[in-house]
């Protein structure tokens, strides 16, 4: 079925939200949490730490790469139509604002409310003479020597700034030759950025570590005396470019290439705002770095420090605890013993939702009871990112070695988990497991988990299939679907996947999975269209989508269409959105909704009204070009009725306006909705979720 595109020629370009605009709306919602008194302190500091690391990745990634393609003339205008000169500097503009205000957020309100319940980050000014006594001998033995000034004159030309890395820039009087130099100082990342210090019973007080240097100079600088010192911090392109080759090692191409990503040219100089103009035009001048891409704050930089409040015991201040809960299905009946994995996924399919159900029970368990069960004969895996010390990699060792066949196909090109990938990749090999790469030119991002074993004298094979990486420690705050399953024809869609990826086949017939780059893109499209033409027909019709980011024009202009035609759409973002909701003639029919939280959203689910039998489904794959056309993306159907229900609820729930939501406009300005008229929370839809799967359980013992 092809998509009538003659239905939207009387649209302009004005149509699509611009990417990095709306990423950064995406992070103003993030910094709105950290804003928000009604939420527990240390949530909000939390919050406060989540928005510069997300700016961070940001500037490395996007920014970089769009002002690499301004450098060398090969930028384009963005679909919007908006020149890339331009747009750099719409993104530089607001970046810095943001940042400002992300400060203000910090110094004027979020670091007072800690003072006030006792966990205080305290300058040396406000220190006790005896306080500073001590840290002066904690100095000398835990600090001192790991520190290393380097000078700045002509024996010694300007050191090599690292990305991300905390520096204090030091000038110094000279006695003997009565000039004044400049230095550099590292502040060590080994050690706590937020340094404990000795507190009351019952508080935490800590002192930033470059403020504790700063007041200890002169034992880096005997002889010299210090003028002053001002801290600085520089973003660098840290995006990797591997061209592939067929006949290359891939490892080794991308290894040679992080060597290089650690030289990339810097893209930011973030200053404190006490910086002399001197120092400042030192900088400048030996970064290359212009007036546009300084943003000068006031203290303290880089406030992903903050995570460091994660390990204080205030649970007064933090959101009431949530206990991931062992699906029903996993569970024996009489008991929370786990059950057998295998005789659960027999009897009916299981879909699991983390964290509110449990990962370690769920996908965890079924990978290291096929390690064990000497009926098992084969595991299959995807591997995009997951944990250093993973279960999961333990698991597939353990197999390998009893003689099991085991097959990883690992992303090694998983942006900023690259070293760590290859590490594990060769510890994998070391062990026996067949290790691929994938396909040249393609990332492999979907999430599939296959088990061959031998049952009665016949082989079944079980399958998972998954929104969300393999990895134990990110499943506790991303929140992701994971559907088990023996069914044959999934079984043989993954069988056949497998194949492709790990040899030569070229596969394109599916039965119950759209596969990405060959015909993910046509089927929604294709379901989109079938519900335009129930609409045209005067029958109901219902598109809902949930995703990370939705930015493919193509997919929204389907979109599009089909509101024009009358059919209800409702799109459930997490970040990047590049629809216009609510425009009269083109989106009076779309409703856009973000839910940002305690969890990290990160499922993806697709909905077709189907004339009244919902088709459903969810896999790995985001609405944006990489996705649909430079990835190996996998979404499946789901069959079981309750599951559909499931993913259907989801959907009302995150649209309800008695929910806490996030709602954008035709504008692309986002609105949080977060108390009714009489000033009463909303529902918090995470609380909401957590509640429902712990009353799940007595809904199963019905059957």
């Amino acid at each position: 079925m092809n998509f009538p595109l003659d239905t939207l020629d009387d649209l302009g370009l004005d149509r699509y939200i611009d990417r990095e605009l709306s990423w950064l709306a995406f992070n103003q919602r993030v910094l709105e949490l950290g804003e928000d008194k009604s939420l527990p302190l240390l949530e909000r500091s939390n919050f406060l730490a989540i928005f510069p690391s997300n700016l961070d990745e940001w500037f490395m990634v996007r920014v970089a790469g769009l002002k690499r393609r301004i450098d060398t003339g090969l930028a384009v205008p963005t679909p919007a139509g908006v020149a890339p000169t331009d747009e750099l500097a719409q993104i530089r503009t607001k970046a810095r604002e943001l940042q400002l205000r992300h400060a203000a957020a910090f110094n004027d309100d979020v670091r007072p409310a800690l003072a006030a319940e006792g966990i205080r980050i305290l300058s040396w000014a406000e220190l006790s003479d005896g306080a500073r006594e001590h840290l002066h001998e904690v100095f000398l033995s835990e600090i001192f020597p790991v520190l290393m000034p380097l000078a700045v004159d002509p024996a010694h030309p300007f050191p090599y700034i690292s990305g991300l890395s905390l520096n204090l820039s030091v000038r110094v009087h000279n006695p003997v030759t009565k000039k004044t130099e400049f230095a550099r100082l590292k502040v060590p990342p080994v050690l706590p950025r937020l340094f404990p210090l000795r507190a009351p019973e019952g508080e935490s007080w800590f002192i930033l570590l470059e403020d504790l240097i700063a007041h200890h100079l002169d034992a880096l600088f005997p002889g010299m005396q210090v003028i002053d010192h001002h801290a600085f911090r520089i973003t660098r392109n840290e995006d990797v470019t591997i061209e592939e080759d067929e006949t290359e090692n891939l490892l080794q191409a991308l290894e040679k290439e992080l060597l290089r990503r650690r030289f990339g040219p810097p893209i930011r100089l973030e200053v404190s705002d006490d910086m002399d103009v001197e120092t400042l035009n030192l900088l400048k001048d030996e970064l290359d770095i212009t007036d546009d891409e300084v943003t000068v704050l006031s203290g303290p930089l880089d406030l992903t420090a903050l995570f460091g409040l994660g390990g204080v015991r205030r649970p007064d201040l933090k959101f009431a605890t949530h206990v991931p809960q062992t699906a029903a299905a996993f569970r024996t009946s009489d008991s929370d013993e786990q059950a057998d994995i295998f005789g659960a996924i027999a009897e009916r399919d299981v879909l699991v939702q983390h964290p509110y159900e449990s990962f370690s029970t769920s996908v965890q368990a079924f990978i290291e009871q096929a390690a064990s069960d000497p009926d098992v004969l084969a595991i299959k895996q995807t591997l995009y990112r997951t944990s250093g010390d993973s279960p999961i990699i333990a698991s597939l060792i353990k197999a390998a070695e009893s003689g099991k066949q085991v097959l990883a196909l690992v992303e090694i090109k998983a942006r900023f988990d690259e070293q760590n990938n290859i590490v594990w990749a060769r510890k994998l090999e070391k062990a026996g497991v067949h290790v691929v790469y994938g396909l040249v030119g393609l990332k492999t991002h979907c999430k599939l988990l296959q088990v061959i074993r031998r049952e009665d004298g016949r082989l079944r094979t079980y399958n998972h299939i998954g929104t969300g990486n393999y990895n134990p420690k990110t499943s506790r705050i991303y929140e992701d679907l994971g559907l088990f399953t023996r069914d044959e024809e999934v079984s043989g869609d993954i069988t056949r996947l497998f194949n492709q990826l790990s040899g030569y086949a070229i596969e394109r017939d599916f039965k119950r999975l759209l596969v990405a780059p060959l015909h993910l893109r046509k089927g929604l499209l294709d379901l989109i269209e079938q519900e335009r033409q129930a609409a045209l027909r005067g029958e109901p019709a219902r598109v809902r989508v949930k995703v990370n980011s939705m930015i493919d024009e193509q997919f929204i202009d389907a979109l599009y269409a089909a509101s024009r035609a009358g059919v209800q759409v409702d799109v459930f973002v997490r970040g990047i959105c590049g629809v216009r909701p609510g425009v009269p003639g083109m989106s009076e029919n779309i409703r856009v909704r973000s839910v940002i939280g305690r969890y990290l959203e990160h499922s993806r689910i697709f909905a077709f009204h189907n004339g009244g039998d919902e088709q459903v489904y969810m896999g790995s794959a985001d609405m944006m070009h990489r996705n649909l056309d430079r990835r190996i993306e996998a979404l499946v159907r789901l069959s079981d009725p309750d599951h559909v229900q499931q993913c259907i609820d989801m959907f009302e729930l995150a649209m309800s306006d008695g929910t806490s939501t996030f709602h954008m406009g035709s504008d692309g300005v986002w609105t949080r909705h977060h108390v009714d008229a009489a000033g009463n929370p909303l529902l918090d839809m995470h609380d909401e979720m957590m509640r429902r799967i712990v009353a799940r359980p007595r809904l199963h013992s019905l059957r």
